[in-house]
């Protein structure tokens, strides 16, 4: 029996989850009783769903049962920045090779437009076609957006730059020196999104929330347990990302990057008046891969995430949150001071699930089981496709996209702790430095 050592939990105020409009509602029950399916997929995250709705179109008949830990949008699916980015990003590995950046654009888009559908078919919420910017206060950053720029140039993509007084009238405050502004991101609560893709799932795929997997037993059926309950399935799927190694089947291939967040309440049609009159939603991530990505939403709230640590163990503390509260301060403050009086509504703590090369985990495990993750910042886009092509791969549907993932899906070896620790967080302390105002 693999014994499940460590759980995720809730890591403060979920904003995104409680600004949603049907935050409150229960969408699946608990796992109680002896039950079986024919494919069981751990993590109701966007690449657990993303395999569980591609494996039941291709398999209608099969039983699918997806199972949770937490509710659906309580886990990092509902705590990330929201970008559904097309372009390759600079968290995402720093390839700039044109046939690399047009494979993996091939792929983002069709994550993308996957998801659109679903967003127009169940009427999903707050999702806004506003493009992204990378943008850069800090002279000795801008060399990043140039490099961004380069690549974009090289693979024909479209992009404009800004800079001065053109910026700041699309952002509403004077703090970047320059940009690049790219169109084809999209900006989403993704809390919202996450939950509204279970509209989707056919009567065949169940759906269990609130329900931690404590142990499994590998083996012709595998066998998971819960607290007053077991599943058994031939097939599994696990769909965890940073919990990846607590299931056995990958081991000394993931970081587990925290970072944390915080959200202001709606703009009163005043502020909104006074300060960003004429400006449209928008979102920015940072020239240095430690800045800040802050975001003015399409329900007129602001967004800030920054401050990156090391934790092993897969949680964060108050005292972790109280902390990134104190920088996100200094950050909104810096980028508005205007609204220095306007408080926080919420401060929460999410993970990055990074590898040491940037190539994500796509790995048939052998006997039945078959592991994601490794999203590497980018994870809502990579999330779908990586659970998509896993379906497409288990039911041999090969395709030029699902070789581009097999090509680049060979996550690097990471060493043991204590040197994993102490070398992540010397290197997280080098980078934020770096990173000067842009956090």
């Amino acid at each position: 029996m693999q014994k499940i050592q460590k759980f995720p939990q809730v890591d403060g105020d979920l904003g995104w989850l409680e600004s949603t409009p049907d935050f409150t509602a229960p969408l699946g029950q608990r796992v109680k009783g002896a039950q079986e399916f024919d494919v069981a997929v751990i993590g109701a995250g966007f690449t657990g769903l993303s395999f569980a709705l591609r494996f039941a179109e291709l398999e209608p008949s099969a039983r699918i049962a997806v199972v949770d830990a937490l509710r659906v949008g309580e886990g990092t699916s509902g705590r990330n920045a929201g970008f559904l980015i097309d372009l390759p990003h600079n968290l995402d590995g720093g390839k700039t090779d044109v046939s690399y950046a047009r494979s993996l654009y091939k792929l983002n888009v069709f994550a993308i437009e996957r998801l659109r559908a679903f967003k127009d078919r169940f009427a999903i919420p707050l999702w806004d076609d506003a493009g992204k910017y990378m943008s850069a206060h800090e002279e000795s950053n801008e060399p990043g957006l140039a490099s961004f720029s380069n690549m974009l140039s090289e693979a024909g993509f479209e992009y404009e730059t800004l800079s001065g007084r053109d910026l700041e009238k699309r952002l509403g405050t004077s703090y970047y020196r320059s940009a690049v502004y790219t169109p084809g991101n999209v900006l989403v609560n993704p809390a919202a999104l996450v939950r509204g893709l279970t509209k989707a799932l056919p009567k065949n795929v169940t759906l269990f929330e609130n329900s931690p997997v404590l142990g499994v037993e590998y083996g012709t059926r595998h066998q998971l347990r819960f607290l007053g309950g077991t599943i058994s399935a031939p097939t599994v799927a696990q769909a965890t990302n940073s919990f990846s190694e607590e299931f056995g089947k990958v081991s000394r291939r993931l970081a587990p990057v925290f970072t944390y967040a915080s959200l202001t309440p709606r703009l009163t049609d005043e502020q909104i008046k006074r300060h960003f009159n004429g400006v449209q939603s928008w979102g920015t991530t940072s020239a240095h891969p430690a800045g800040s990505t802050v975001r003015f939403t399409v329900d007129r709230r602001i967004f800030v995430r920054n401050t990156l640590d090391f934790l092993p163990e897969l949680m964060s503390t108050r005292t972790d949150l109280d902390t990134a509260w104190i920088q996100h301060r200094k950050s909104f403050e810096a980028r508005f001071p205007f609204l220095k009086e306007m408080a926080f509504e919420y401060t929460w703590g999410g993970m990055l699930a990074m590898t040491m090369n940037h190539e994500p985990v796509f790995a048939d495990a052998g006997g039945g089981v078959y592991v994601m993750g490794g999203c590497n910042g980018v994870g809502v886009v990579k999330g779908t496709y990586l659970g998509y092509y896993m379906a497409d791969h288990i039911k041999n549907l090969q395709s030029d996209n699902l070789t581009f993932i097999q090509r680049h899906s060979s996550p690097s070896w990471v060493p043991p702790d204590p040197l994993r620790t102490v070398g992540a967080r010397m290197r997280l302390t080098r980078e934020s430095a770096a990173a000067g105002g842009d956090i």
